[in-house]
């Protein structure tokens, strides 16, 4: 099959979660023997950040990681048609141009006979259900969303019947544990400040909570504002700046724990929705902790897999009893595993993508409501 994926970027993750999962999957579907076409825009804007800060040197975690990944800038101007000749399957991203989307859209609608998708992996169906109303989607045979809640969105907007819940999941050809252990010291958060959405949590989740237990804690991220500098200071955090996520694995190995602090959006609006990083940390091998989120679809055994705490005391607690209980470490790292493995690697997200495309069979369709209410 060909498959052609439109993207904002497949080669940068400067604040662009969606690289990490589209990196794995991509590579599983080209395992399996598809021909696989990565477009994304001219300018990107996560892109134009990587190398602004870091040149052409930070593309090289990634450019070592995926030799069998490429993607090509198109132009705004670029004729949609033209890129989707000859494939089977289209994919576009939520984070695009709404006149990108509605050109694949168009082309589909005019004769295209691929299967087409959009794919959402963000919060902004309800923190934004503007911004997808710019979105034309009337060409397009249905949606992945990257949860139960997000799906049910766009099914109160119509798509009942063409909605997929379509999770992201580890890539476990990179993130998994070291082939030999090595002195591990002090906590490790991977993620970025963001818009300030969730500095409250971050407070009580994590700075002072490590503090607290007395240990150290390495901080990796992009858009740390100077007053979030100066609170990292003044809790004796280490800020590490931005990691590409080709490094990240190597980054777990080197510390006891690691915590999961989700967006607020993520507890309040969207539940049951965990960040990338939590299939990742526990694909590498390392115990996790996690700020309350609910885990309404069963994706996880929380307790055995990981650990939640309710306020900054219990998380102070499980951090010592992680730092001192070597037991209980390789008890969380070997439930955490089994997980990930039964369910939740790329190479499952690269069937279910296949199984989707499948079931998909004859004109677009045409949802009754076919943007948010305004």
């Amino acid at each position: 099959m060909k498959i052609v994926y439109f993207t904002h970027s497949l080669a940068s993750c400067w604040n662009h979660g969606n690289a990490h999962f589209l990196r794995g999957v991509l590579r599983e579907l080209i395992a399996l023997g598809h021909e696989v076409r990565v477009f994304e825009p001219e300018q990107a804007w996560s892109l134009q950040n990587l190398l602004a800060d870091h040149g052409e040197a930070g593309l090289a975690a990634y450019r070592a990681a995926y030799p069998e990944l490429s993607s090509h800038s198109v132009a705004p101007d670029t004729d949609a048609a033209t890129l989707c000749d000859g494939a089977d399957l289209v994919l576009v991203h939520e984070w695009n141009d709404p006149l990108l989307v509605a050109a694949v859209g168009r082309a589909r609608r005019q004769g295209g006979t691929f299967t087409l998708l959009f794919h959402d992996t963000h919060h902004r169906a309800v923190s934004d259900p503007g911004a997808i109303a710019t979105f034309d989607l009337s060409g397009y045979d249905g949606v992945l969303a990257f949860g139960e809640t997000l799906a049910a969105v766009y099914r109160r907007w119509g798509w009942d019947g063409r909605v997929f819940v379509w999770h992201e999941a580890a890539d476990i050809r990179l993130f998994h544990p070291p082939a030999e252990e090595s002195a591990r010291e002090g906590a490790v958060w991977i993620g970025n400040w963001g818009d300030g959405e969730r500095t409250e949590e971050l407070d009580t989740f994590l700075f002072t909570p490590v503090r607290a237990a007395g240990l150290s804690l390495d901080v990796y991220g992009v858009r740390y504002p100077e007053p979030a500098l100066a609170l990292l200071e003044r809790h004796g955090i280490a800020y590490r700046g931005w990691l590409p996520n080709a490094r990240a694995a190597g980054i777990f190995a080197r510390h006891c724990v690691t915590m999961h602090v989700p967006r607020r959006f993520y507890v309040e609006s969207l539940p049951g929705i965990p960040t990338i990083r939590v299939f990742e940390a526990l694909a590498c091998g390392i115990p996790l902790l996690s700020a309350p989120w609910s885990d309404c679809e069963g994706l996880f055994r929380p307790g055995t897999d990981f650990l939640f705490a309710r306020d900054r005391a219990e998380m102070a607690a499980h951090l010592r009893a992680v730092a001192n209980d070597a037991d209980l470490r390789a008890a969380l790292v070997r439930s955490g595993l089994e997980t990930i493995r039964a369910r939740h690697t790329c190479a499952h997200r690269a069937a279910e993508l296949l199984a989707i495309t499948a079931a998909l069979t004859g004109p677009p369709a045409t949802p009754s409501c076919l943007e948010p209410a305004r």
